[in-house]
Parts: C-alpha cells; sequence; structure tokens
C-alpha cells in the first residue's frame, strides 16, 4: 500500500512499519465496513498502535457500534450497503446532541471527487484509499484524532475546489469582523491542517503565540474544536490552494 499522505509525520521504521509508542494513548478505533477480510486486515496492521473498539458492516450496525463505544476515530468505508457512508454521517451529526461526534477518516477504494466531496460535506475529517500503507494509515488517525484535516494532495485538490464557490464571510458575520490579521492568519493554516509548530514555522512566530491566536479565533467565532474550524472555514470559501495541493 503507498498513498503518500500531505502532512503525514509518522515515525517510520527501516521498513515503513511504525514504531509503537507505549507513552501516549492508544487510539481508541471502529473500523466499517461490509468486507469482513477487510477490516481484519486493518486489525492485523494497526494492533500495535490503536485499540479496534467495535466493528460495523453497515450504517445501521455502524451507528449502534458507534453510541456503544465511543472511539476516538471512525475508519469509514464509503460504499456501505443501505445508504453509504455518508449516512453514517449524517446520524452521528443527528445523534452528537450538541457534543462532537467522533472524528470520522473515510478510508475507501475510490479517489474520485464524487465520492470524496460528499464525505467532506457530510462531516468527514480526512479521507484516504485503501493503497494506504500502515505508517501513512497511523499518521492519518492520529491527525483526524487531534482535529486536524487529512488527505492526499490530489485528494485535498478535490475538496479545495469543491469548497472555493461559496462566497467569503461579509464584514457582518458574527465573529469574523473581529479576527485580526494575524488571527485570519492562524485561521487559514489552521482549516488546512496544519499543526501548532506548522503554523509556527510559516508564519515565523513562536508556538505559544500560535496556541494563544487560535484561543482568539475559538472564541470570536464561537467554536470549539479544529474539527469545526475546518468546516467553518470550508464552508465560506476560506481554504486556499497551498504549495503542497498544486
Amino acid at each position: 500500500m503507498n498513498d503518500g499522505a500531505d502532512g503525514a509525520d509518522g515515525a517510520d521504521g527501516a521498513d515503513g512499519a511504525v514504531a509503537p509508542d507505549a507513552a501516549r494513548p492508544r487510539t481508541r478505533i471502529v473500523v466499517v465496513d461490509d468486507h469482513h477480510l477487510f477490516r481484519a486486515g486493518v486489525r492485523a496492521e494497526l494492533a500495535d498502535h490503536c485499540e479496534i473498539v467495535g466493528e460495523a458492516a453497515d450504517p445501521a450496525q455502524a451507528l449502534a457500534v458507534i453510541a456503544t463505544a465511543r472511539p476516538d476515530v471512525v475508519l469509514l468505508d464509503v460504499h456501505l450497503p443501505d445508504g453509504g457512508g455518508v449516512v453514517v454521517l449524517e446520524g452521528l451529526e443527528a445523534a452528537a446532541r450538541g457534543e462532537d461526534p467522533p472524528a470520522v477518516l473515510a478510508l475507501s477504494v475510490s479517489d474520485a471527487a464524487d465520492d470524496v466531496v460528499p464525505m467532506i460535506r457530510a462531516g468527514a475529517l480526512g479521507y484516504v484509499t485503501k493503497t494506504i500503507d500502515t505508517a501513512d494509515l497511523v499518521a492519518a488517525i492520529d491527525r483526524v484524532a487531534a482535529g486536524d484535516a487529512y488527505f492526499s494532495p490530489r485528494l485535498a485538490a478535490f475538496v479545495l475546489q469543491a469548497f472555493s464557490a461559496p462566497a467569503a464571510p461579509q464584514a457582518t458575520e458574527p465573529g469574523f469582523e473581529s479576527l485580526t490579521a494575524r488571527e485570519r492568519e492562524v485561521l487559514h493554516h489552521l482549516a488546512r491542517g496544519y499543526a501548532y509548530k506548522q503554523i509556527a514555522a510559516r508564519l515565523g512566530i513562536s508556538a505559544r503565540t500560535v496556541e494563544s491566536h487560535v484561543g482568539a479565533v475559538l472564541r470570536k467565532l464561537q467554536l470549539s474544536s479544529r474539527h469545526e474550524v475546518t468546516h467553518w472555514a470550508a464552508a465560506r470559501g476560506l481554504i486556499e490552494r497551498d504549495e503542497a495541493t498544486r
């Protein structure tokens, strides 16, 4: 498997495997795919790095398992019976009742825009194909678990193009007009999935200063997580194409 993903920063071994980190908590995962053999393969590949707390083969089963297991991340196939992955995302949103649903990483054989874009619009925080190798998959899981978006450059281009049509926020939109120029820069980078240290390096400021700006952005926009920032910015056409996606 070899789908190099934008922003991946997992620790690879000499053979491409990821060395387990005993010091960090294991991310709790639910795997949703209608092929038993694929689920078994994912379980085997991630056994040293994540805790698989549930599996499901269709949307109804997935929503029930997720509600019971309360995972950190859901690995969600796009092409499921009875409505596909979008149905699961819509069900998670409806069941959230003001709480953040688990982060969803779409994992599919397809890299077609017609599959990618609807999943992101429905709330998936990342999307990778099933050709991805284990190291990059672990990195993708870590990123979405932290609230960051994760796409390969090709898939990111679909997403950026799909969300470029909406008009930018008006000056009268609550919160946006109160952002400083620096806070807007941080917002753009945060919405594209950059970590604090990466934003700091790009803007020439400290990671602590970035953290302070992020707090101000969340407060002024009345948002509570990176996940919400990404979707807020994408829905308003604020995620701009950068060098990594050209």
